[in-house]
């Protein structure tokens, strides 16, 4: 049935081959075996239950946590031709009944469903009188309560299953689980001889930072402004903070908008669907949001404050480059992070079961903030996924960016001026002593008599606030919980005093844009748009980035051509495929651009050449002559590496002779050129998607043209 399988993978997603473990999945799930999937967000878990849907004789169940998620999901593969509907609390009873008879006619291949709906008896009797196949738990970790984000609706589950007289195949799936929480879910939905897969939680497009920042809101300013372009989340830790970042984005003419419970749903909704549906291009939000979401070309996700555990921090960055594409993830640390996820527990939680549960969860949590290694293979190791690496070079301990300043005689001055003070003061007292101030509380303790008073007043207030926040991140000090939070010396604070150990503090990261495409990109990227307004859906159910992006730098021209695209299925060629194509040629044709879709194209000779004027690709076989690397002349030339690695094609089978010096290595690493080898050797190179298809996402499309031309296309020309 697996060849079934990839037959509506194509039709109906448009893709050539499964990503890594879903066609494990899939097969098991075909057998009739109970299947719980472990799958990083992004990795096609939805696919994984849906083919199978598709192929099954009877309807698929899908049990899933909110109402956005549902309606997204159902929108999405409704889009693509898949018969679907969703049950909840937003829809009508008239609706609701309408769905019934669908289902007693065979009309829907896939229902969601939220889990209070389990415990309807009119629904219960509905599925007595259908062949359910299968039943699908999403977010499955909900069912555990050691798990980030327990819901007791999910017990239900179970008994729901069990009712049934003809058991279905049941699956579950979850990207962020322990193995306490995978015993757990097998346990909670009885599972039968279940079939356990763990693709990995690994997320190698996204980069991750971890930013011990002075000012949070000057850096959170400066990056949008950089990115602004770009898709984003950023979220916060309270309502209140929600509202201050969102008025402050707004004040900076930014297209922002705002997701907390604090809001009317009215107002919820309509904010969640600007951002959907890129009318909004940055959402600021409480963790409230985004578990429903499936925009897939979210580009950044900030945490300006810090999260109570792994689990919804993994979960919560997960959202960022769902298409594959590069994106990141910056968490934004203060000290009095820890203190309001401490205050969280103490007020949302009852079970002191649970509780103790939720301290150890922060402590990671903190420990991860505070952690000098590689932070990917910190989240891989708490998953209990081990890794042979120590440096993963995509977070921001293995990069190193920015500079590593010498700040220990500041900090001594702090650490001074606490000691000197006798009693304990918030971070605000400190300040003012050590600036100099003259108000009245500073004057009554005597603090003006200190040695300490006034050292530090070339720092500004709000410098001077940050940077003592930061080396109490860094433990140099302690923030001493309470109402009133109040600095205190510790062990560290004595060495540093004392001269044993040094203080040394990373300066605040320049923001750089994520990613920087071709014009083309943003016609293409306009014309989703306007396609997307047209038919009243989200852009990226048109196209994703990631096709956009291939569309740009390949140039099909024809059906066959945007058919090896990515994402382009039958029945999206069929819907967009002749506005996209008129798109492109129009573009070749004004920017003069000479396409060369395979490697073997036709070649002009040198018999045919009529006149004296230098041709595009010998202008870039000159530069290289000159010793110019591939990459600087694309930028001298504002051309795409595609191209220059066009022009180098054409010119060696133009002229069959090896008489320059190509620096590749600027380009892909060995280790990368062995992998896209190792999958040529299996599929070939008449088609570049099949090999992308099979190789990570850190491996591009310009990687592997690169690597067929030196591999293939010269040596052609040394034999």
């Amino acid at each position: 049935m697996i060849g079934n399988a990839e037959e509506v993978l194509h039709k109906y997603y448009g893709y050539e081959t499964f990503k890594k473990h879903q066609k494990e999945v899939i097969e098991s799930i075909l057998s009739g075996r109970d299947t719980l999937a472990i799958m990083p967000t992004g990795g096609g878990k939805s696919i994984c239950y849906q083919i199978p849907a598709v192929l099954f004789k009877g309807v698929t169940i899908v049990i899933s946590p909110l109402i956005s998620l549902m309606k997204d999901q159902v929108d999405n593969i409704s889009e693509l031709g898949i018969r679907a509907s969703y049950i909840n609390s937003s829809i009508s009873q008239q609706e609701i009944l309408s769905i019934f008879s669908d289902l007693r006619n065979g009309k829907v291949k896939i229902l969601y469903v939220a889990p209070e709906r389990l415990d309807s008896p009119e629904f219960y009797q509905l599925m007595k009188t259908i062949e359910v196949s299968q039943v699908a738990v999403d977010e499955a970790h909900c069912v555990s309560q050691w798990g980030h984000d327990f819901r007791i609706s999910y017990t239900h589950i179970c008994k729901f299953i069990e009712n049934f007289s003809k058991r279905p195949v049941v699956t579950a799936f979850t990207a962020t689980a322990t193995e306490e929480v995978r015993e757990d879910i097998v346990n909670q939905i009885k599972l039968k001889k279940e079939a356990v897969f763990i693709s990995g939680f690994d997320r190698e497009n996204l980069k991750i930072s971890c930013l011990k920042t002075g000012n949070k809101l000057q850096y959170l300013l400066n990056y949008v402004k950089t990115n602004e372009a770009q898709s984003g989340i950023i979220y916060a830790s309270t309502r209140k903070e929600v509202d201050n970042i969102y008025e402050k984005l707004k004040a900076n003419d930014l297209s922002v908008t705002r997701y907390h419970a604090g809001l009317p749903d009215r107002d919820r909704k309509i904010n969640q669907e600007d951002f959907v549906y890129d009318k909004a291009n940055i959402i600021v939000a409480t963790n409230a949001f985004g578990m429903g979401i499936d925009k897939s070309n979210v580009r950044y996700v900030i945490h300006y404050n810090m999260p109570g555990n792994i689990e919804s921090y993994y979960q919560e960055i997960g959202r960022a480059g769902r298409d594959g594409e590069s994106s990141e993830c910056i968490l934004m640390f203060s000290a009095q992070d820890v203190i309001t996820q401490k205050y969280l527990i103490e007020m949302s939680i009852q079970s002191p079961e649970r509780r103790i549960n939720e301290y150890k969860k922060l402590q990671h949590m903190i420990d991860f903030v505070h952690y000098n290694g590689c932070l990917r293979k910190f989240i891989l190791n708490y998953f209990g996924e081990e890794v042979n690496y120590n440096q993963c070079d995509n977070c921001s301990n293995c990069i190193n960016s920015g500079e590593y300043v010498d700040k220990t005689l500041d900090a001594q001055k702090v650490i001074s001026c606490v000691y000197r003070m006798k009693r304990e003061f918030g971070v605000n007292m400190i300040v003012d002593v050590l600036r100099g101030s003259s108000q009245k509380k500073v004057l009554h303790y005597g603090f003006n008599k200190l040695s300490t008073y006034g050292i530090m007043k070339d720092y500004s207030k709000e410098a001077l606030s940050n940077f003592i926040n930061t080396i109490i991140a860094h433990k140099y000090i302690t923030l001493k919980e309470g109402e009133y939070p109040t600095v205190v010396l510790n062990a560290q604070s004595i060495k540093v005093l004392k001269g044993e150990e040094k203080v040394i503090l990373k300066e605040s990261v320049k923001a750089n844009k994520i990613t920087a495409h071709n014009d083309l990109f943003e016609i293409l990227r306009n014309l989703r748009r306007e396609i997307a307004l047209e038919e009243s859906i989200p852009p990226y159910m048109v196209f994703s980035d990631a096709t956009l992006k291939e569309l740009s730098i390949r140039y099909p021209i024809d059906s066959n051509q945007i058919l090896d695209i990515s994402g382009v299925g039958d029945l999206k060629l069929k819907k967009y495929g002749e506005r996209f194509l008129n798109i492109i040629k129009k573009y070749i044709e004004e920017n003069k651009i000479e396409p060369n879709w395979s490697f073997k194209g036709s070649i002009t000779s040198k018999s045919e050449r009529k006149n004296d004027k230098p041709k595009t690709h010998h202008i870039t076989i000159n530069m290289l002559r000159d010793n110019m690397g591939i990459k600087e002349i694309a930028k001298k030339r504002q051309l795409t590496l595609s191209t220059i690695l066009t022009h180098i094609t054409k010119y060696f089978e133009e002229e069959n002779v090896m008489d320059i010096n190509i620096k590749f290595e600027e380009l892909f690493t060995y280790s990368e050129e062995r992998e896209v080898l190792k999958v040529i050797d299996k599929v070939g190179i008449s088609k570049l998607k099949p090999i992308k298809e099979l190789l990570p996402d850190s491996i591009n499309y310009d990687k592997i043209r690169a690597i067929i031309v030196k591999n293939y296309i010269l040596k052609e020309v040394v034999k």
